[in-house]
């Protein structure tokens, strides 16, 4: 994130240097990724270098705005990401997918509600939030009922909208800087709006990551539409991630008071950004979350947070492959 830094390599290392020092010094194997913000070169050597090991490099505006990647050859035999385009063309296997995906989304949004209404203090704004979370609940039998997939489409918008209707009675802490009226994107409008963008961004960083590693085309979804430049596959699979990974990242880094309204600015295009400390704190905090361990719902393992979009994309491609019955999502209890 230093603005005019140099990352390169030596041997197995990659180093990172400002003003003519070496500031970080770290091995290939201990990274997943490599994510730039605004002014940052990167030697031709270590690219090359990260593409070999399988270490992704994106390339962010100063601001968190998504410009390029650079990725190694793809991996993966053609047989699957073939199946995966065949199943993409076929609507019952697109319906299939895609509401599994809204399914998911929607049942950790409502698990989620419930227990912000149950932990809340009882007041109204917990009322609005058990309220909401009993909506979602029938929206998501109408969604397991949905018979094509623009009406699963049109169901998880329907659901967003009730669920986001609320986030603002889940922030309990420095409400005049931090609140939510609506979902805004492109440039996002409020400090709330600018930090969920900034998390989803990274989340989708490391779920692109582990689709190209497990060999599918993070481009062809099921839920999103094709549309040139958008991972629409990585955008189905963030889904299953957008509330319980980011969302309660957000409004704990709000409500703990780990970050502040001083550490946002608004531009002249009315769009907001964060100053520098608070991206690096919100960047701590999303790999210290990553780093705890959880049990997989499905594999009934031990494995960290930050392994589950690769664990995610590896079962789509097992389901792809015919080695699984169904896609088990990510259900986060």
């Amino acid at each position: 994130m230093t603005q005019g830094a140099y990352v390169a390599k030596e041997s197995e290392t990659v180093l990172v240097r400002s003003e003519g020092e070496v500031k970080l010094r770290v091995p290939i194997h201990h990274l997943g990724g490599i994510v730039c913000f605004g002014q940052v070169s990167l030697s031709p050597y270590l690219m090359g270098f990260c593409a070999e090991r399988g270490v992704a490099i994106s390339f962010l505006t100063e601001h968190g705005r998504f410009l390029a990647r650079v990725q190694g050859p793809v991996s993966g035999n053609v047989l699957l990401r073939r199946e995966q385009y065949r199943r993409a063309d076929d609507e019952q296997g697109t319906l299939s997918l895609a509401r599994t995906t809204v399914t998911a989304k929607v049942t950790n949004a409502r698990i989620f509600l419930q227990r912000a209404a149950r932990d809340g203090p009882g007041d109204s704004e917990s009322g609005r939030v058990l309220g909401a979370s009993r909506q979602v609940t029938a929206l998501l039998g109408e969604i397991i009922r949905a018979t094509d997939t623009d009406s699963v489409r049109g169901l998880e918008g329907a659901s967003a909208r009730v669920y986001f209707s609320v986030l603002d009675c889940m922030i309990g802490q420095q409400k005049e800087d931090f609140f939510f009226h609506e979902r805004s994107r492109r440039p996002p409008l409020d400090n709330m709006n600018a930090l969920l963008s900034f998390i989803y961004t990274l989340v989708l960083h490391d779920v692109e990551s582990a689709l190209e590693t497990v060999g599918l085309d993070p481009a062809v979804g099921f839920l999103h539409r094709d549309r040139p430049g958008r991972p629409g596959l990585a955008l189905d699979l963030l889904e299953e991630f957008r509330v319980p990974l980011a969302d309660r990242l957000a409004l704990s880094l709000v409500n703990l008071r780990q970050i502040s309204g001083s550490g946002f600015r608004k531009l002249e295009t009315g769009g907001v950004v964060m100053d520098d400390d608070t991206r690096k704190a919100v960047l701590v905090a999303f790999q210290k979350r990553k780093q705890e361990e959880i049990e997989h719902p499905f594999l009934r393992e031990k494995t960290t947070v930050g392994l589950l979009p690769f664990l995610q994309a590896l079962l789509l491609a097992r389901f792809l492959r015919g080695e699984l019955d169904a896609y088990p999502p990510m259900i986060w209890k």
